[in-house]
């Protein structure tokens, strides 16, 4: 996962912040929409405020290998897509393997070369987590799925597109990404597409928008009951991502664990959930003025009760930030995964910084305040990255994450953003 390097972030704690900085761009829309994009057959599809994540380079190394013409423009956040020349249905695995939303390249492989082979697909270990629906899905709008062994042991997915015509599908529990990959399906299978249980993530409908712009007939956006009208063409668009609600929280929960005060431009309350309701009852004072969300925190941070769930719920990738948080909070707090068995590996790692935590199963116990030591200690994916990062924060002395590239899958420049807040942190090559 490294690519041959070892990525470490450093952060010395203490340090109380302060001042303004930007909410980057969803990192689960603008993927979604870099596959979406390969749909349209002639013109350049322009995406702004992309966020400058090694998932979002990644998909442009991926567009590029399957004969896309695609341009980063890191500097201005914007990605330059011109999918005219898409040329091979491979997804090579030295590429999707590293991160999952590979998989969101099969609709427009399926649609405008009548395949797609997948060799590969990757991303954070998060336990359980399948693909199934993606599948299913596919084979409900006519294509045919098989999967064959290579001599080394590796499996390799080739799907045929057939007929594709619309259908009634379904999500077995509302996936992002699933609903998204069946969105985009069906914007050009022939006949209508309905979509049962489908997620309700903000990012969803910025996603439904794209493809709006692009000419595809979808009603039913935020309902959970999609129906997809297809039609024969969609075309390149402009379309600016919406700001990236986990980025939001993640920086909302990095002033609130040093009692700072921040102003987060371009992030939106709204979008938090219930997480910003759990925050509020924590002691997290909010007051948005347009485009931008205050963030202070003043008073002891009190415990806290957390159920993941699926979007307007408390999301499953803010979970391991607040656990970091709750790790001051006077008094227990009761975190309960119902998304991911994988999320507490943090545990682990918050111990090793004197956290006092009990895990049985699904459902963790953080007793506090423990009050944090700096300590070396891993990434296991992005979402336990950035909540060490959190705790680092409050930490006595140096605390050295590991595995740091898997923070740098999701969240752009972050120890350059949080430097100008006033932490002390860097991120390391070696």
């Amino acid at each position: 996962m490294s690519l041959g390097r070892e990525v470490r972030y450093r952060v010395r704690g203490g340090r109380r912040l302060s001042g303004t900085v930007f909410v980057q761009g969803a990192k689960n829309a603008v993927l979604p929409m870099i596959g979406a994009s390969l749909l349209a057959a002639k013109g350049r599809t322009v995406l702004r405020n992309v966020p400058i994540i090694e998932d979002v380079r990644r998909a442009v190394e991926l567009a590029r290998a399957i004969g896309v013409k695609a341009e980063l423009h890191e500097a201005e956040r914007t990605l330059v897509i011109d999918a005219s020349t898409l040329s091979s249905p491979v997804l090579p695995a030295e590429i999707a393997a590293r991160f999952r939303g590979s998989f969101l390249f099969v609709p427009a492989l399926l649609h405008r070369l009548g395949e797609a082979v997948i060799e590969g697909v990757g991303g954070c270990n998060l336990g359980s987590r399948n693909l199934d629906f993606h599948y299913n899905g596919f084979k409900r709008l006519g294509a045919t799925v098989t999967e064959q062994m290579t001599e080394n042991g590796d499996g390799v997915i080739h799907i045929k597109a057939g007929d594709l015509r619309g259908g009634t599908l379904y999500l077995d529990t509302p996936s992002h990404t699933g609903t998204e990959n069946l969105l985009i399906a069906g914007s050009l299978a022939r006949g209508t597409t309905h979509i049962k249980n489908c997620a309700l993530e903000p990012e969803v409908l910025d996603v439904i928008e794209f493809l709006q712009r692009m000419g595809a007939r979808i009603h039913g956006g935020g309902s959970g009951f999609i129906t997809v009208e297809g039609v024969g063409e969609l075309s390149a668009v402009e379309h600016t991502v919406m700001p990236d609600r986990i980025d939001t929280g993640v920086f909302v929960m990095a002033a609130a664990i040093t009692g700072g005060e921040i102003n987060l431009v371009g992030a939106s309350l709204e979008h938090l959930g219930v997480a910003a309701d759990k925050l509020e009852q924590m002691g997290v004072e909010f007051a948005a003025q347009g485009a931008v969300l205050q963030v202070r925190r003043e008073r002891a941070l009190r415990p806290i009760n957390v159920i993941t769930d699926e979007y307007p719920g408390f999301a499953t990738d803010l979970q391991s930030p607040i656990m970091a948080l709750s790790c001051l909070a006077e008094g227990p707090s009761y975190i309960y995964e119902r998304i991911f068995d994988g999320r507490f590996k943090l545990a682990e790692e918050l111990l090793k910084m004197g956290a006092a935590i009990d895990v049985d199963g699904n459902r963790a116990k953080v007793n506090g305040p423990a009050p944090l030591a700096g300590a070396e200690v891993v990434a296991h994916d992005l979402r336990t990255g950035s909540a060490l990062v959190i705790a680092g924060l409050a930490a006595g002395g140096t605390t050295t994450i590991t595995s740091g590239y898997y923070l740098d899958r999701g969240h752009a420049h972050i120890a350059e953003r949080l430097t100008t807040l006033g932490a002390e942190i860097c991120r390391e090559v070696v």
